[in-house]
């Protein structure tokens, strides 16, 4: 079975993400293609990689993912495909492969990266504004079906790279931000909760607010109650008990959290 992954900014509206299905069958008639997200918001390449960051994990050898979050369609950038490991990837040389890219290069897997430089690979004819259809979509068919990456075009190595921000140090714990804002209003942090001592002697803060420990759920504290919690892939969420903090307390991206170990 030949897995193909979709994740793109173009929402639902217009049609964009069903043509670029209706080009992978032609090339790849029994390719099962999985949607990860269409509501990446527009034009934010980091959103983009975060998410994809988080779904390629689940996904079984020889996945295709095909990513595009593309504010620089039409220009000098790349289009490119990589092989990390056992996954593939087919998206422009913006930074939305850097996640993944380090995770590979820290387990020291196999990495191959390529130009997409073959127009044969390619729809044949090219729109400047479409390149998810007329490019990213044909080229991730074609690797579905068997077609050698090395094949399709140039090796590079210098890839663009857009490195998520990291918790740093602080004589008192660390000093994280927030990098995820889910469809709840919950609040993720780039501090993974393997890195925290002991959860319950901790302290964070953000928007001017405390919270007291970290809790294994939301269930554990009383409903409109702000607390930490690990979220899904294992980093420190902070959440509004059925409700959002994001709307409660105007939590953003990229905002301070204070991570205070007790002692």
């Amino acid at each position: 079975m030949k897995f193909i992954t979709i994740t793109t900014d173009f929402g639902n509206l217009n049609g964009f993400t069903g043509t670029m299905k209706g080009v992978i069958f032609n090339i790849t008639p029994d390719a099962q293609i999985v949607d990860i997200t269409h509501e990446i918001p527009a034009q934010d390449v980091r959103t983009g990689s975060i998410a994809l960051w988080r779904a390629v994990p689940y996904f079984p050898a020889g996945t295709v993912h095909i990513a595009v979050v593309d504010p620089g369609v039409g220009t000098t950038r790349r289009p490119i495909a990589a092989r990390l490991g056992d996954q593939f990837f087919v998206l422009p040389d913006n930074g939305l492969i850097t996640p993944m890219l380090e995770d590979a290069e820290a387990a020291g897997k196999d990495i191959v990266i390529v130009h997409l430089d073959k127009p044969e690979f390619w729809l044949p004819v090219v729109f400047t504004t479409f390149h998810g259809r007329d490019i990213f979509a044909p080229c991730g068919a074609h690797l579905a079906k068997g077609v050698r990456l090395e094949d399709m075009g140039t090796i590079i190595t210098d890839p663009v790279r857009r490195p998520l921000p990291k918790p740093s140090k602080s004589d008192r714990g660390f000093a994280a931000n927030i990098i995820v804002i889910d469809v709840f209003g919950n609040c993720s942090t780039n501090l993974r909760v393997s890195q925290v001592p002991d959860l319950a002697k901790t302290t964070l803060k953000i928007a001017g607010q405390t919270i007291e420990g970290i809790v294994p759920s939301y269930g554990h504290r009383k409903p409109g109650e702000l607390v930490a919690v690990t979220d899904s892939e294992g980093f420190v969420e902070i959440a509004v008990v059925n409700g959002s903090a994001a709307n409660k307390f105007c939590i953003r991206l990229d905002d301070p959290v204070e991570v205070i170990f007790d002692d």
